[in-house]
């Protein structure tokens, strides 16, 4: 269905201005109206990773007034195979800082407001105040939900994209004209269940592939132009190079969103059974390294993918990835008369698997808190990270 515009238009456009936008400005249904509608625009984009990256180019290319980045992460190198508004020299670096250099390169017109705090239900509300547009692409589920219930409470529409591996998703959520995020998803999956990017990869271009829609949305809701994607879900296939619509409506019986909740504990990204299982048996990287000096016989396993395991692993420790742990198959590859010491990546799946043993009878069993990333900063910095 086709909306009105998002963005009442500007008083003009400069001399300087027309000459960059005239590849705009010759298009008939973006024009000089669209062009000073995009540059009276306030848009906030939440997270200058992936997504965000290429979403920022754009929305500052195309003519956007203010563009507002909330993002309290720094870059890191491995971000660099698909965050391509960071650079080498910028490792180390706020993203919010990196991304708004970059922008500047692009478009000096474009006003760039930094917001390097990390988006809460303590701060999500004042922080979009002013904004006419969220964009979304952060990759876990509490944040999700937040920006979405944030989104709803502010009566502001926003632009959502999802990526895993080759799979991509796009969405506009409106709850004054559609659905909204939780119409879609009204519950968050079990934890553990949905990998994040940093667990399960993603290849970097599909970033650009998912970023560059989202633009495309933003761009139609702020001038009134084309059928944005609400109530419309878009699905994209890299492999197999297809893209497919879904229908999104409004859940009759959904719950009305009246408030800001705990994001954290409602999407709880370790189950309650496995805070349970790690509360008194969690050892640290350097404990383990103590266990290792003195001879202690004991039985290490990363429960991590096969692809993780080869980029970098713990000496000593065999690879049973966590889904074995939670059917029941790993346990016969397991000693009776050692003690199971397990790790992953940063603690969340093995203490997951740790339940499962421990429901299994292997009652002395523990996991390395803070896993492989502990490992590198607490006993071996020489070795990579992912």
């Amino acid at each position: 269905m086709s909306l009105p515009p998002l963005v009442e238009p500007a008083a003009e456009l400069t001399v300087d201005e027309v000459r960059r936008y005239s590849r705009h400005l010759i298009i008939p249904d973006v024009g000089m109206d669209g062009q000073k509608r995009l540059k009276n625009a306030k848009v906030l984009v939440v997270g200058a990773g992936g997504l965000g990256s290429p979403a920022l180019l754009y929305l500052a290319a195309a003519g956007v007034g203010t563009l507002g980045i909330i993002d309290f992460d720094v870059v890191d190198e491995s971000n660099l195979q698909r965050q391509v508004i960071h650079g080498q020299s910028d490792v180390g670096k706020p993203k919010a800082e990196s991304a708004r250099e970059s922008i500047e390169e692009v478009n000096p017109y474009t006003k760039v407001v930094l917001h390097k705090e990390r988006l809460d239900s303590s701060n999500a509300l004042e922080v979009f105040e002013g904004y006419d547009l969220v964009l979304d692409g952060t990759d876990n589920f509490a944040t999700r939900y937040l920006v979405n219930d944030a989104c709803v409470l502010s009566n502001i529409p926003y632009v959502w994209g999802s990526i895993f591996r080759f799979d991509g998703q796009v969405s506009v959520f409106w709850n004054e004209y559609g659905p909204n995020y939780r119409d879609l998803y009204p519950e968050p999956p079990p934890p553990g269940m949905v990998p994040s990017c940093a667990e399960g990869g993603v290849l970097g271009v599909l970033c650009a592939s998912i970023g560059s829609v989202m633009v495309n949305e933003a761009i139609k809701l702020i001038t009134g132009i084309g059928d944005p994607l609400v109530g419309r879900l878009m699905i994209f296939d890299a492999l197999e190079m297809t893209w497919k619509t879904v229908k999104v409506r409004k859940d009759p019986e959904g719950e009305p969103i009246t408030e800001l909740i705990d994001y954290e504990e409602f999407c709880g990204a370790v189950s309650e059974d496995a805070q349970e299982a790690a509360a008194d048996s969690t050892i640290t990287a350097r404990e383990l390294k103590e266990k290792m000096d003195s001879g202690e016989d004991f039985h290490l396993v990363d429960v991590r993918e096969k692809n993780e395991y080869e980029i970098v692993s713990i000496p000593g420790a065999t690879l049973i990835p966590k889904g074995e742990f939670l059917t029941g198959e790993a346990f016969s590859k397991l000693p009776q008369d050692k003690q199971i010491v397990l790790h992953c990546k940063s603690g969340g799946r093995s203490a997951e698997a740790l339940s499962a043993l421990k429901g299994a009878g292997f009652s002395d069993a523990v996991h390395v808190g803070g896993g492989v990333l502990a490992w590198v900063n607490q006993v071996d910095p020489s070795l990579p990270t992912y």
